[in-house]
């Protein structure tokens, strides 16, 4: 267990080939920029509703306007759940997902996301909470997590501590 999602990333593989689902205004793809300096950075989301608009993703690219001119930062454009299975299989060293929250999406990211990470490869992702209370909105982040490792043999093996309990995970194949 780690303090917070900046202390998680300083655990996470440097050097790899990664994937944020769910970026927003980039800050956290900024944090794992500079922790982690992936080789490869796919950024993906669709920045089509009224709260993530197209807006932001023409911030995020002003935002990584060198990185994405050298492609070490790549924009996929698009719904995770269509976007993940573009990638060729064992692609990704680890895939953070911070999409819609809800269980049949996490769901399916994961599953999909399975087949995109390397061998020992990790799929991590936020929200690892029963839901935003504060808003009245239920997740199905923790139940999806759970069911995927029991139905695939993963394990989790890092989890956030933070205050806002907004909790960040990471799974495994077990060995």
């Amino acid at each position: 267990m780690v303090p917070d999602r900046e202390a998680f990333l300083n655990v996470l593989p440097k050097g790899g080939v990664v994937a944020e689902a769910g970026v927003d205004h980039g800050d956290f793809s900024a944090r794992i920029m500079a922790i982690t300096q992936p080789s490869a950075l796919h950024l993906i989301d669709v920045w089509s509703s009224k709260r993530y608009h197209s807006g932001l993703e023409d911030f995020v690219r002003k935002r990584f306007a060198s990185e994405i001119a050298s492609k070490q930062v790549r924009i996929d454009l698009g719904l995770s759940t269509a976007v993940l299975p573009r990638f060729p299989d064992r692609y990704f060293d680890w895939i953070y997902i911070d999409t819609d929250h809800g269980y049949t999406v996490t769901a399916a990211e994961l599953a999909m996301a399975r087949t995109k990470v390397k061998a020992g490869g990790i799929i991590a992702g936020h929200d690892y909470v029963t839901g935003n209370w504060d808003g009245g909105v239920r997740y199905g982040v923790v139940e999806a997590v759970h069911e995927f490792c029991l139905k695939h043999d993963w394990e989790l093996i890092l989890l956030t501590h933070e205050t806002d309990r907004h909790l960040s995970f990471a799974i495994r194949a077990i060995a």
